[in-house]
């Protein structure tokens, strides 16, 4: 394999001059390959060349600005993987307005809360999420009738999405200047203290974050898979990675793992995102007839490493990211002797990497400590939250809340995690916010949240539940917790083992002490009640 040297990577990457938004990303783009496809959403047929796009973008955006939209404005965005939801993002970034994704998953509780947490002051929605914002009554913070446009037919007398575009033009003249440190998302992301934060993520974010994927192997990728959503931002910077090669995103509709390599092969992808739960799949004859060049792996146990680069015949490279930090580590294409090492790699372009102890001390190579990152192009803080931002930058350095160690040769590993989280499916899970919601019932006193290993999803979540004097199991059965965690939280955050218990551990300042709760538990599923098969384990 030949490669420039990863110094030379890395400084050709940095040294690159800055581009001053994310249009003009897709302007270079499109002056450069008109013709060329940019997006393939192959699952409902739409596509787009770079001039269709940066039209269709221009036009969305010029019909945004004569509604009133203008910079700095928050759009909150509930929309699947369709066209529509890039040239969403594309047309707010044009005029400087800030995005809020949504999940399409979010019950009524969950999207009140970025709604009004993000200060949303317009609300782009799906017809199929209509029913979920008709039990708000009335409708959260700013969001009046006359602030919602709907995708597709919807009822209730909305404004209609594809409305917006009529008659506008193609070219497209900013109000106000948009500039690299300008705000684009407020992305939430689950943290440890419990109920989602607001990312502050500007233009910068994601060029950068982008611009390394793009070319940190110093290779021409053109075929890019988005298999994942996108609210959860991964195919946000995989399109943009696409713009910088001058190559085409291809994105389902929805994740599958059944299907994945199918898409793989039938459109003849150079790079994604690799879900392990894909490599559990059972083997097929054509997994080796693929063309991809690299996947990034995130979390991979390392005993399946070899297994699935020989499996798939590919090269397959961890990393280590964040929605706070974006690309933080990784390990270069060459360094096939670390395959199965279970290192996640070296610090990417534009960050430094350093292992601290508790006073933020670096502490020595092979000792644990927590891992930091800082550079050009993080998060700006989390929004209104200034305690939270304070805890988390200092110096510009971000706690990442995760523990790693780093050997001789400069390459960091994860150890484990300080936050509190549940990792199901892909999927982050706030252990505190499912404890808060729960809490919620009037029969619990306590809740604690815990994973469970799981051969399919990774990580399922049990909570453990302490009820108020008085009240027995009988009178809360499991069935009604989930019932009520299904109505206060999205599918994938929903306990699947519910146990009851008379006292929680407690650590000397009155935490749960949840490692004293699952010490020397041989299966943590036994006496627990599995909502799943509707049976007592």
């Amino acid at each position: 394999m030949q490669v420039a040297p990863l110094e030379e990577r890395r400084r050709k990457i940095e040294q690159a001059p800055v581009l001053p938004s994310i249009g003009a990303l897709l302007d270079a783009a499109a002056a450069e390959a008109p013709d060329r496809q940019a997006l393939n959403f192959f699952e409902s047929e739409e596509t787009a060349t770079y001039a269709q796009l940066q039209n269709r973008v221009n036009q969305l955006a010029n019909g945004l600005a004569h509604r009133g939209i203008r910079k700095g404005h928050h759009v909150g965005v509930m929309l699947p993987n369709i066209i529509a939801m890039p040239i969403t993002w594309l047309a707010l970034g044009r005029l400087g307005a800030v995005m809020l994704p949504m999940n399409i998953a979010y019950t009524g509780r969950e999207m009140t809360y970025v709604i009004e947490d993000g200060e949303a002051d317009w609300l782009i929605i799906h017809e199929d999420c209509l029913a979920t914002l008709a039990g708000l009554t009335p409708f959260p913070g700013k969001i009046t009738p006359d602030k919602i446009f709907v995708v597709g037919k919807g009822d209730g007398g909305f404004r209609r999405w594809d409305a917006l575009s009529d008659g506008q033009r193609t070219d497209f003249i900013a109000p106000e200047a948009v500039g690299v440190d300008d705000l684009m998302n407020i992305q939430y992301t689950s943290g440890t203290t419990g109920f989602p934060k607001g990312c502050m993520l500007p233009h910068r974010y994601w060029l950068n974050i982008s611009r390394v994927n793009a070319f940190r192997d110093g290779r021409d990728i053109k075929r890019i898979l988005a298999a994942t959503p996108f609210f959860y931002m991964d195919p946000q910077w995989l399109m943009l990675m696409a713009f910088h090669q001058r190559g085409t995103l291809f994105a389902a509709r929805r994740q599958s793992a059944s299907r994945f390599m199918g898409w793989v092969r039938d459109h003849g992808i150079q790079f994604t995102l690799f879900p392990e739960l894909a490599f559990k799949q059972p083997p097929h004859p054509d997994d080796r007839k693929n063309q991809i060049i690299r996947v990034n792996c995130y979390g991979l146990h390392k005993e399946n490493h070899k297994a699935l680069e020989e499996r798939f015949d590919f090269i397959a490279r961890e990393a280590f990211g964040m929605t706070e930090i974006g690309s933080g580590l990784f390990m270069p294409i060459e360094a096939t002797d670390m395959v199965g090492s279970g290192a996640c790699g070296k610090p990417s372009p534009y960050r430094e990497a350093r292992i601290v102890d508790e006073n933020d001390n670096p502490v020595k190579q092979g000792e644990i400590g927590e891992l930091q990152v800082r550079g050009p192009g993080m998060l700006q803080g989390y929004y209104n939250k200034p305690e939270a931002t304070a805890q988390a930058l200092k110096d510009g350095w971000f706690r990442t809340g995760d523990l790693f160690r780093q050997d001789e040769r400069g390459y960091f590993y994860i150890v484990g995690r300080l936050k509190d989280m549940i990792r199901r499916a892909g999927e982050n899970i706030a252990a505190r916010e499912v404890e808060a919601v729960l809490r919620g019932m009037p029969e619990i006193v306590e809740a604690a949240a815990v994973p469970v290993p799981d051969d399919t999803r990774g990580q399922e979540v049990k909570v453990y539940l302490v009820l108020k004097p008085g009240v027995k199991p009988t009178d809360l059965p499991p069935e009604k917790v989930v019932q009520f965690c299904e109505t206060n939280l999205a599918k994938f955050k929903v306990p699947r083992y519910v146990s009851y218990i008379d006292k929680l551990p407690k650590t000397p300042s009155e935490k749960i002490a949840k490692q004293v709760l699952v010490q020397g538990v041989a299966d943590l599923r036994t006496g627990s009640f599995d909502r799943v098969s509707g049976k007592w384990l």
